[in-house]
């Protein structure tokens, strides 16, 4: 092993576990190991920014667009909801609806898909009283499967062609991947409607988001004493939330309830104030300002609700502006006249200090808003609310246009007339002349940091190459292969390449997964002299099949929240389901792909 190979290995294993512990966000650690590439000579300047020209990186962007456009106008909701309400049956009516998803995100860019359809299945449960844990796992995987039907089914496929064309392979079409991924639709889909509800645990439903929240005991009503300094004078005089660290969310008096605006109210001996808080902050509140807690009364959602107001939750959808503020920094109290009771991060929900904590993706919220204001928390691009619905077809300027654009680009493309990245390019201009999409929608579209992450990699896959490391790490995969009789040694080191990227992408994001991976299978097929093909679309589908983590596929982290998921559910769902992709592309890649 050279010294550049070393080198090269010593660098990923940093990477690794930067990635893994999550010490910078993953474009930063991405830009860091391109920083270290390039002053270590392993690459040169001009590889270095090579990704940032790459047509897969380009394309990946456009679909950003594109796709925004199209769920824009809410043809998607409203085409879900009417073909899921025809069935009687339960599990058809689910069947039903997680082939549409998976059809879609065929399609459109698969994380705006789920975040689409989380709203929709959310509803679906309640309607046909089935625990959301039951279908959301369900959910992300049905968008994992529809990726893998087209080229611009997920952002891995066009990667990989990308850096296939370089190397002088012929590029894939548009539906040359559909064979495959239409046998793992349908295995796929029998698996989560028939097996996945039967394993998964059935949590809490959505009748009761304040006790999912364990918010019941950080609620609480206290009502003004004779003697309480508060008689006379108002909540913003005294300061009651910046000196006591509690929100005051309502104020009743007698029969009526003021929900908004009763900052500068006049306070009465009797009114009782509706507090959220920490029982510390409580007794504090209690002793100091002379009330009296009524420890009795534990508040549900029943009764923190009004007629006036209500609570949704808040998911933060990717490249959200949301992430990396306080929701001190967004001034949300004042911005939707509402409050963020609690934020759910994976298995934790963060109860305490929440104005104070930076706020991830797919971070779920819970929020108490003034009814009047929901419009405008549904109209945020950042925030998908998953309680309440309002499915309809948005008839914005063009809105038609939108709907047309992507499957006229996908028969353009599949018939040859057109590259892929000239169709999206050509959609999208038109598009924005149309204005059914304005420049500051197409701007805000595109997740940044999936670009940066991928611009970044793609030149690894070139220092891969250069330093040696892609052909020991082949000769190792074909060293497995070596173990089978000669006539099945190709198909065994295919094998043994789809788990390594299955495993890679459990940990690492699946574009990562792929573009360390491509260099090893072209060096595989140079090795033992066969077509490259099949092995890259191995490195294709084994990269675009996570099940088993929840940090292994941004859907699968969209569904943690929202499902009240543990980690133990990815891996108890998502294992068998890998192992059965893992036999079927084993038995089918080679025949579909001769070597």
């Amino acid at each position: 092993m050279s010294g550049e190979s070393l080198l090269f290995f010593f660098i990923i294993f940093v990477t690794l576990i930067l990635f893994v512990k999550e010490i910078f966000p993953m474009d930063v650690t991405a830009l860091a190991l391109l920083t270290v590439l390039l002053a270590t000579d392993l690459l040169s300047l001009e590889e270095a920014i090579s990704g940032f020209s790459n047509q897969a990186v380009l394309t990946v962007g456009l679909m950003f667009v594109l796709s925004s456009a199209l769920v824009k106008t809410g043809f998607l909701e409203v085409v879900a909801d009417k073909l899921s309400y025809g069935n009687k049956n339960s599990w058809v009516t689910i069947g039903f609806f997680l082939l549409i998803t998976s059809i879609t995100s065929a399609f459109i860019n698969n994380t705006a898909a789920v975040a689409i359809f989380i709203p929709l299945a959310l509803h679906l449960s309640q309607r046909l009283h089935i625990s959301p844990s039951k279908l959301l796992i369900p959910l992300s995987y049905a968008g994992i499967y529809g990726g893998t039907i087209t080229l611009i089914g997920t952002s891995t496929n066009l990667l990989v062609n990308s850096i296939a064309v370089d190397n002088g392979i012929t590029p894939f079409t548009m539906f040359e991947f559909s064979r495959m991924g239409i046998i793992f639709l349908i295995i796929g889909t029998a698996y989560t409607v028939f097996i996945v509800p039967r394993i998964l645990p059935a949590r809490a439903g959505i009748s009761s988001l304040t006790r999912n929240y364990h918010m019941a005991p950080y609620l609480t009503e206290m009502e003004i004493d004779v003697d309480s300094p508060l008689v006379g004078t108002s909540l913003a005089k005294r300061e009651i939330g910046k000196n006591y660290g509690v929100d005051i969310l309502s104020v009743i008096r007698g029969t009526f309830r003021f929900d908004s605006n009763f900052r500068d109210l006049i306070l009465k001996e009797g009114d009782i104030l509706l507090v959220h808080g920490t029982l510390e902050h409580f007794i504090e509140l209690r002793d100091k300002e002379v009330m009296l807690l009524l420890t009795d009364m534990k508040i549900d959602q029943s009764e923190l609700l009004g007629s006036e107001s209500t609570i949704v939750e808040g998911l933060v959808t990717q490249g959200s502006e949301l992430i990396g503020k306080t929701l001190r920094d967004l001034d949300f109290r004042n911005a939707y006249d509402g409050f963020v009771m609690a934020v759910r991060r994976e298995e934790k929900t963060l109860r305490d200090r929440v104005s104070k904590i930076p706020l991830q993706f797919a971070d779920t919220l819970l929020i108490f808003l003034p009814k009047s204001r929901l419009g405008a928390l549904n109209n945020h691009s950042g925030l998908a609310v998953l309680q309440e619905l309002d499915v309809k077809i948005h008839k914005v300027r063009f809105w038609w246009l939108a709907i047309a654009v992507i499957p006229l680009i996908m028969l353009t493309a599949s018939l040859g007339w057109i590259d892929i990245l000239e169709a999206a390019l050509i959609g999208t201009v038109i598009l924005l002349l149309a204005k059914s999409i304005s420049i500051q929608e197409a701007y805000k579209s595109i997740n940044w940091s999936v670009i940066i992450l991928i611009a970044a990699f793609v030149p690894v896959g070139i220092a891969m190459d250069r330093s040696g490391a892609a052909d020991i790490v082949a000769a190792s995969i074909i060293g497995v292969g070596n173990l089978f009789p000669p006539d099945m040694a190709a198909s065994a080191s295919l094998s043994a390449l789809y788990l390594v990227a299955a495993v890679l992408t459990a940990v690492l994001s699946n574009n990562t997964a792929a573009i360390v991976l491509v260099p090893v299978a072209l060096a595989i097929s140079q090795q033992l002299g066969v077509d490259a093909r099949g092995l890259l679309l191995a490195v294709c589908f084994g990269a675009s099949t996570s099940f088993m983590t929840p940090m292994g596929y941004q859907t699968n982290l969209m569904v943690y929240g929202p499902g009240r998921y543990h980690f133990k559910d990815f891996v108890t769902a998502g294992l068998p389901l890998s192992l059965a992709f893992w036999v079927l592309a084993t038995i089918c890649i080679p025949k579909f792909w001769p070597f």
